[in-house]
């Protein structure tokens, strides 16, 4: 049984780790909020290049597209896995989820070859220790998340799909929903789906001073940048969730065990208060006779 001043040691650490959880939740929190900020900013972004390329698709013919590298549908043999992770952990299921969705997805795609692009150190490091080959790696990005470190992915993924080293490029990625929900999405990036208008919806007449062909192959790169921006901004808000999440569970779980904690010293000390009163009676009673 252990004694008083170990139950107070205890109950000493058990506070300190309440007092980092606690910063931890407020730190999260606060940068949580900021990340949900920038989401809502780029979204007008993507839709206004959606809608630019919808434009521009609708004087392109389908024979013109399908010439575009990006456009091009080739039979999938090879395919590029980017799997989305955190740099850091206390963040709960997050990364676990997002690694067990991959294990998943190279048990499904086991009849072509796979090679995966790691953004995040936690899949990089888990990852690396496998028989997957990996083509590259992008880690600690989300402690300042910038648009270069997503034009940095879409380089290179673009650059692998346009020299015909893979004929597909799937994200796994978690989606930002709610501070308690997370949803993994697994997301064909390349190829493009040729672009079409929306049936019944109004173009805008735009003048353009290149073909229209030519607008369209520079303006898929900087869509593929900004999908790829989009998808690493959900990301960090999840993770951010999620870590928000858990620090809250461990708060309360310290505040639980320091409440169980000083319940059990106070037995154990009245135990000993009252060993000792009975050590003393019965010494005066045996005096007495």
């Amino acid at each position: 049984m252990p004694n008083i001043l170990d139950l107070r040691r205890r109950i000493r650490s058990v506070r300190n780790t309440r007092q980092i959880t606690r910063a931890m939740k407020m730190v999260a929190g606060a940068r949580l909020r900021r990340a949900q900020e920038r989401i809502l900013r780029a979204r007008p972004y993507a839709g206004a290049i959606r809608s630019v390329l919808e434009s521009v698709a609708a004087r392109v013919d389908l024979t013109e597209q399908s010439a575009i590298p990006l456009l091009a549908a080739r039979d999938v043999r090879r395919v590029l896995l980017v799997l989305v992770t955190a740099d850091r952990g206390l963040c709960g299921a997050f990364n676990s989820n997002l690694i067990r969705a991959a294990h998943s997805y190279l048990e499904q795609h086991s009849d072509v070859e796979v090679s995966m692009l790691a953004v995040g150190r936690k899949g990089y490091d888990h990852f690396r220790k496998r028989m997957v080959p990996l083509a590259g790696e992008h880690i600690n990005i989300f402690s300042k998340l910038e648009f270069s470190s997503a034009r940095a992915v879409a380089a290179q993924i673009i650059e692998l799909y346009s020299d015909a080293k893979v004929d597909a490029v799937d994200f796994i990625y978690n989606e930002f929903k709610s501070i308690m929900t997370q949803h993994v999405v697994v997301e064909r990036y390349l190829p493009i789906p040729p672009v079409k208008p929306a049936q019944g919806q109004y173009l805008v007449d735009y003048i353009y001073e290149q073909p229209p062909a030519e607008i369209f192959s520079l303006l898929l790169p900087r869509y593929v940048e900004s999908q790829v921006f989009r998808a690493l901004l959900e990301s960090q808000a999840a993770e951010l969730a999620a870590k928000t999440t858990a620090m809250d569970a461990a708060t309360r779980n310290a505040s639980e065990m320091i409440d169980s904690l000083t319940l059990y010293m106070n037995r154990v000390r009245q135990a000993a208060i009252t060993k000792e009163i009975i050590e003393i009676v019965s010494g005066a009673a045996a005096q007495e006779e």
